[in-house]
């Protein structure tokens, strides 16, 4: 083109001249911004595909117009995935509208940018980055400019994993240290809980630590004991802690500890050296044996109340052996001598000898009767009781021996409890504690207390008693004697051992008393000192509401029997048979492993009219019972036998003849037994030794 300025030249070639130059300029301009253009597209198709992020140009359709190799390689990276034709299918579903929102903003304001997309990859892949995009428009001659965005994929994956990474460790550190917090509290509480005084000291044996139990201990709040010397409450500590230069623990033994209030007192102490780089850090455990002597002495006294109570244990045992076969002895004596008196006339000199062998038998028995109470084999018959009337009966037995000098005096509270016991026994336990009161200070003067009054034991008499919780009646019986010493102490409830000269006491009276209370599950206690007197006390469970009393059985001259149904009424038109005389026609089976006694009662109920068959091996007596079932009309066997006992046979006879009647004997009967042997079907428990006639009239009743 030609400047309008310039003047055009006159001559016609000269101008053509120089529009031909012209014109060859602008076409070496054009060749120059072509091979530019052409050089620009070059280097962007080489940046757009070295470029190390997925880039992609989408269009308005999201159709993908280009990608890079990058791109192709994350979004599709095996043959059989999702090929790369569009952005959006690989977007997860809870991406979408975050994708959707930054393609709006680039549209609108030019450029985009959504965080975190994460992309679906294949099957079971994903790709996790932040998407930026970018509008570019391309201008046509004549259209509408074309519209397409750039996308660009940048991989967060490594950066979140970092994060992650570094989350996770900052979680750890925080639970290392809530650990750490947790475990200076535990080990604060530790310290501060201790049954032991805890004392730390620096390098200066300065006090650092002082635990509630130190403070208790010395008598010291801890906030003036820190900072201390350890020597204000361990005089000696510096000699004992030389010996812990080489050990990190040791052992002091037994120190003398002095109080703040300057009270000296013994503890054993212990202590714990810890070593770092800033010194070293000792720790001392001091426990005051005050505690423990005072528990080892009180383990000691239970042990010798265990051994006490295990002795007790073993000489009942003794005594209901010894009771059993003494029982048959009696048995046969107390028989033969009613046998011999009925052989005799009445006019016999022998009769005087005869009567005084049975006076002595009876003595005798009653002696086994105590025994027994004492080793618990005589069940009580107990029931709802008052003490107050077993105190005013045994007062009115007293007052008619009582010595002259000596004066009973009662203190009974009033409206006390009643108790489950059996009043025999209860009787004859107080009675037994006042006649020994009453030794005690004859002749004379003296006086005897007996008191009544409910009492809550307290844990430590309970465990010394070994009582179960719970309101007691405590009875009690006091004497203004001489008293007794440590020696005679322990051994007072021993059967046979007796203070009194040779022929004026068995020995038997406090262990029937002991008995007595075992079988009432209550206890018996002593306090005396010489020239103190002596209480004994009585401990009974005091019941509490309705009682009802236990209808299990009835005893009848010795002889428990199941209760039985009443009897039936004969039928109309049937006469009852009048009862037959005693013997006549009845059979009687006599089981028992004393020769003596039974060829005793089989001479007894031979002579009453019975026709008596007897054994003295259980297995020969039942095996004649499966020979001949109907042998006899009543079955009377001993309970205790070696090696088959009556409840043995009674099992086996059941199977043999439901309908026999038995009766079991024996003077070794607690209430196990007897609720063992009336289970098992027993018609009877006849208590050994008993009078012929209570053996008889027991054998007439069960017949008849």
């Amino acid at each position: 083109m030609t400047d309008p300025a310039r003047p055009l030249p006159t001559d016609g070639a000269e101008v053509l001249r120089r529009l031909v130059a012209e014109l060859q300029s602008q076409n070496e301009i054009l060749r120059y911004s072509q091979a530019n253009a052409e050089s620009a597209s070059e280097r962007f198709e080489t940046l757009f595909s070295s470029v190390p992020l997925p880039l992609m140009v989408i269009d308005e359709h999201d159709i993908v117009a280009q990608a890079n190799s990058m791109a192709h390689r994350r979004f599709q990276p095996t043959e059989a995935d999702r090929p790369l034709v569009s952005l959006m299918p690989f977007v997860s579903e809870a991406h979408v509208g975050k994708v959707q929102q930054a393609l709006a903003q680039a549209q609108s304001e030019g450029q985009g940018e959504a965080t975190e997309v994460v992309f679906a990859i294949g099957d079971s892949g994903q790709l996790t980055g932040d998407l930026h995009v970018r509008r570019l428009e391309t201008h046509q001659d004549g259209a509408p400019p074309l519209v397409q965005y750039i996308c660009a994929v940048i991989d967060q994956g490594p950066l979140l994993a970092e994060r992650r990474a570094l989350q996770e460790s900052a979680a750890a550190l925080q639970e290392r240290n809530e650990q750490l917090h947790a475990s200076e509290r535990r080990l604060e509480a530790i310290i501060n809980s201790a049954l032991d005084a805890i004392v730390c000291v620096d390098k200066d044996q300065r006090i650092t630590v002082f635990n509630p139990t130190a403070a208790a201990l010395f008598q010291c709040p801890a906030s003036d004991a820190l900072g201390s010397p350890l020597e204000r409450f361990l005089p000696n500590a510096s000699e004992a802690l030389a010996f812990t230069q080489t050990a990190s623990q040791a052992l002091l033994g037994d120190l003398t500890a002095r109080t703040a209030s300057g009270k000296e007192l013994s503890v054993e102490v212990s202590v714990s050296v810890e070593r770092h780089a800033e010194g070293e850090t000792i720790t001392v455990f001091a426990r005051d044996l005050t505690a423990r002597k005072r528990a080892e002495a009180h383990r000691a006294e239970l042990e010798v109340q265990l051994r006490e109570s295990q002795k007790m244990q073993a000489v009942g045992t003794m005594a209901g052996g010894i009771a059993h076969d003494f029982n048959n002895i009696l048995g046969a004596i107390l028989g033969n001598v009613e046998l011999a008196r009925g052989d005799l006339s009445a006019e016999s000199p022998a009769l005087i000898s005869l009567n005084e062998i049975d006076k002595a038998g009876r003595r005798a028995r009653e002696l086994v009767r105590q025994i027994l109470t004492f080793s618990r084999n005589e069940a009580p018959r107990r029931s709802p009781l008052a003490l107050e009337e077993v105190v005013h009966e045994t007062e009115r037995l007293l007052h008619v021996t009582l010595p002259p000098g000596i004066t009973l005096h009662l203190d009974l509270a009033p409206h006390t409890p009643r108790v489950l016991a059996d009043a025999t026994q209860v009787e004859q336990a107080l009675l037994n504690l006042c006649t020994n009161a009453i030794h005690a200070m004859e002749p004379g003067p003296g006086r005897v207390t007996i008191r009544l009054a409910p009492l809550m034991p307290d844990p430590r008499l309970r465990e010394r008693l070994r009582l179960p919780p719970g309101p007691y009646l405590c009875l009690s019986v006091h004497d203004s004697g001489q008293g007794m010493d440590a020696a005679t102490l322990q051994r007072i409830f021993e059967p046979f051992f007796t203070t009194k000269p040779v022929g004026q006491g068995t020995g038997l009276g406090l262990a029937v008393v002991h008995g007595v209370m075992r079988t009432h599950d209550g206890a018996v206690d002593v306090q005396s000192k010489p020239g103190q007197g002596s209480t004994f006390s009585l401990y009974f469970p005091a019941l509490r509401g309705a009682q009802a009393v236990n209808p299990f059985h009835e005893t009848h001259g010795g002889a428990a029997t199941a209760p039985s149904a009443p009897p039936a009424s004969p039928a109309p038109g049937v006469k009852e048979a009048a009862p037959a005389p005693e013997g006549q026609g009845h059979r009687v089976m006599y089981v028992d492993d004393d020769t003596a006694l039974v060829f005793l009662v089989e001479r007894l109920l031979r002579r009453r009219g019975y026709r008596v068959s007897t054994y003295t091996d259980p297995q020969e007596a039942a095996a004649a019972l499966r020979a001949d079932p109907q042998a006899c009309d009543l079955l009377v066997t001993d309970y205790n036998m070696p090696g088959y006992s009556g409840v043995d046979l009674l099992r086996e006879v059941r199977g043999i003849r439901p309908d026999l009647p038995v009766a079991l004997a024996s003077g070794y009967v607690t209430a196990e037994i007897e609720r063992s042997a009336l289970a098992e079907g027993a018609r009877a428990l006849i208590h050994k030794p008993n009078d012929v006639e209570e053996l008889c009239a027991t054998v007439q009743r069960l017949l008849s």
